[in-house]
């Protein structure tokens, strides 16, 4: 490197560092800092005390508890050989029962659930706030798993063995230490690991990059290295497909967010699969590789179109030989979706011009790919929701903006699909329509969306309305049933829109790739042209227009806000991303960089700067007063996002609302009581805001 470029780099870093030594709200990064949580405590207690006095708190706020904790909710099913699982939390189980009923019991109107373990009970036992965060389950036995337990709802887990038998922890067993990685079951004495093994074990964006073989009875820091990463991947990690003929052991590079490379563990070697390194592994079905291409890919000399789902023989691939099927071919109006596997098929979910779910069940005979039943229903969304490998047999649900949820069993064999179970309306359907609509964005892209409307609603622009979106890492916004939402909101007055911009996933990899990096004002223009529509349709006026965004969907509406404040009238800004030059420096925030960008980079800082929100705010703009809500133990987007953001719009001079769970992880709790009371002081401060 020349001494004219190392001089230039030192100059930004120095300008860096004055640019952040002359923020005077970086101590609101200390999370548990005692000054910063003194701060989140007198917010808290402003922004609830201004709410929850409005008797339409209350009101919310039973609603929502008893929406939460109905016994009428859906038991949502994982089959696990001869029982099924389920996890379950009420006003009792604050914090969950994980249990378990024979697979028949299940579809009896009470099954007799088994509890297997009492997360409530663990908690006074062992003084801790655990958060259940899933199982790995030895296959094909099903009596012992690793249990993921979290502080508070982290991403951060410890992970204990657990007895399936005795319903309790295995003394003297595999147990790994609170971190941000993952487990797979080699044997029934062999774990594959990536977690944080000590100093350099971890990227730079706070998760594994090394996978180690641990065998038991020995420690930790003994068990053998099979692969390690590079600092700056975001991580690695290792995964086992189980089938009945067999088990298939990869290990992930995660180079970006998008970019992965695959290796396969056979005989105690790693072989790397030649395939695209944008390219997914979606599933593993009688020995084919099923394949998500993100570009075009052409091999064989065939070009494979972006978007596609294709089919590899995992043998001939391993011997250097490409023999592809194509399984799905995107339109212009379609993207796939979730891809799940049973002994005999392959479910594929199609999402279809942002309104509808195709499922298509495929099977394999003779070496032909065989398209056997499409699913249809429109403006709905399917989902399948628990599968097997040794049957045919599955659960998917089926929802509609307006239809509550309701489960369904496809028992395989040839028999006829059944109803198992379906949620209560929680507000009148019949009392609404919907509407789809387009608006045309600055760059003259058409953008739908969706519009959950009053049927006697009047288009004079008096309709209080929240507008939601998300548009980041290929997310696709599908219609679901939102009870609270509904109960909360619609019957209220309200009118609530769902945007379908690009950055997320609705058409497929280009839509997301098209508002990326360099060009991810676009969706914030396409955002901003979905708010002019509803305005110039009289749906809503500028003093009735909300919106609403977490995470990803945070920045976007802090963007929205800064950009156009005029639009708007309310903001509801849920864990977001709001400074967009030190986002990469906290937590995972570094992972993040194949979407946004690096601001450490001056060419791209460039193009990132015109939109962080927390670069743009200022004090001689009026904005509407934002809600913007947080917790504390996000250790995924840092809180000290919305809170640096809260502290400097409030030394401008600007009002607002802050609220920040001490629970909670990248979310708004951990108990229906947390869950309810968050939701109760957005729709109570939209009201407020929107309606009167």
């Amino acid at each position: 490197m020349s001494f004219s470029i190392i001089m230039t780099c030192l100059s930004l870093a120095a300008l860096t560092r004055g640019e952040e030594s002359k923020d005077s709200f970086l101590w609101l990064e200390e999370v548990e800092g005692e000054k910063a949580l003194e701060w989140v405590e007198s917010k808290n207690r402003t922004t609830a005390g201004l709410l929850k006095q409005d008797p339409v708190f209350s009101e919310i706020n039973k609603n929502c508890l008893e929406i939460f904790n109905s016994k009428e909710r859906i038991a949502y099913p994982h089959i696990r050989g001869q029982y099924i699982y389920n996890f379950w939390k009420d006003e009792i189980a604050e914090r969950g029962l994980w249990r378990r009923t024979p697979f028949l019991e299940f579809f009896k109107e009470n099954p007799a659930w088994e509890t297997v373990l009492d997360i409530d009970a663990l908690c006074k036992k062992e003084g801790e706030n655990w958060v259940y965060q899933g199982a790995s389950i030895l296959f094909p036995d099903y009596d012992i798993c690793m249990l993921r337990l979290s502080r508070g709802g982290s991403d951060a887990a410890v992970m204990r063995e657990f007895n399936l038998r005795t319903k309790a922890f295995v003394e003297g067993g595999f147990f790994i230490d609170e971190a941000k990685g993952s487990t797979a079951w080699l044997d029934r004495n062999t774990l594959l690991v990536s977690t944080d093994f000590g100093e350099g074990s971890i990227t730079s964006s706070g998760y594994p990059r090394i996978v180690k073989l641990w065998k038991r009875g020995t420690p930790l820091n003994s068990a053998k290295a099979l692969f390690e990463g590079k600092a700056q991947d975001v991580s690695v990690r290792a995964s086992i497909w189980n089938k009945p003929a067999r088990s298939y052991v990869f290990i992930t590079r995660s180079i970006t967010f998008y970019r992965h490379e695959y290796f396969a563990f056979e005989n105690g070697r790693l072989l790397k699969l030649d395939l695209p390194e944008d390219a997914r592994i979606q599933a593993v079905f009688k020995g084919q590789l099923l394949v998500e291409l993100r570009s075009d890919w052409e091999t064989n000399g065939h070009v494979y179109q972006q978007g596609a789902l294709v089919s590899i023989d995992y043998d001939r691939l391993l011997e250097g030989d490409r023999n592809i099927d194509l399984l799905f071919n995107p339109g212009a109006r379609s993207s796939l979706g979730s891809i799940s596997t049973t002994q005999n098929h392959v479910l594929v979910n199609i999402f279809r011009n942002g309104q509808y779910d195709d499922l298509v069940k495929c099977s394999l005979e003779n070496g032909k790919w065989i398209k056997e039943k499409e699913t249809v229903l429109e403006h709905g969304t399917l989902s399948v929701v628990a599968t097997e490998e040794s049957s045919d047999r599955y659960f998917l649900t089926y929802e509609s903006l307006l239809t509550p949820q309701s489960l369904y069993y496809e028992p395989g064999q040839g028999r006829q699909q059944e109803q198992v179970k379906s949620l209560p309306e929680y507000f009148n359907g019949n009392d609404f329509r919907v509407e789809h609509y387009e608006s045309t964005s600055k760059d003259g892209t058409k953008i739908p969306y969706s519009v959950i409307i009053a049927k006697e609603a009047r288009l004079d622009g008096s309709n209080p309305t929240l507008l939601y979106g998300y548009g980041g890492f290929e997310v696709s916004l599908r219609p679901r049933y939102y009870s609270t939402m509904g109960s909360a909101w619609l019957a209220r007055g309200g009118v609530y829109v769902t945007a379908n911009i690009r950055g997320g996933g609705e058409f497929g990899p280009q839509w997301h790739q098209a508002a990326r990096k360099g060009n991810k004002q676009r969706s914030y223009d396409d955002f901003i042209s979905v708010s002019e529509d509803l305005i110039q349709r009289g749906v809503c006026s500028s003093k009735t227009l909300g919106i609403m965004g977490g995470s990803n969907g945070g920045l976007l509406v802090g963007v929205a806000f800064t950009q156009r404040p005029d639009l708007y009238n309310a903001v509801v800004c849920s864990v977001p991303l709001l400074d967009m030059k030190r986002y990469g420096k906290l937590l995972a925030g570094a992972s993040w960089m194949a979407e946004y960008g690096n601001p450490d980079l001056p060419e791209e800082w460039a193009y990132i700067k015109k939109y962080s929100p927390y670069h743009n705010v200022v004090a001689e703009k009026t904005y509407p007063k934002v809600f913007f809500k947080t917790t504390t133990r996000d250790d995924r987007v840092h809180p000290g996002h919305a809170r640096r953001m809260a502290a400097k719009m409030e030394r401008q001079g600007h009002e607002i609302f802050y609220f920040e769970n001490t629970e909670g992880g990248h979310g708004s709790g951990v108990t229906n009581e947390q869950l309810a009371c968050m939701e109760s002081l957005v729709y109570t401060y939209l009201l407020q805001l929107l309606k009167r």
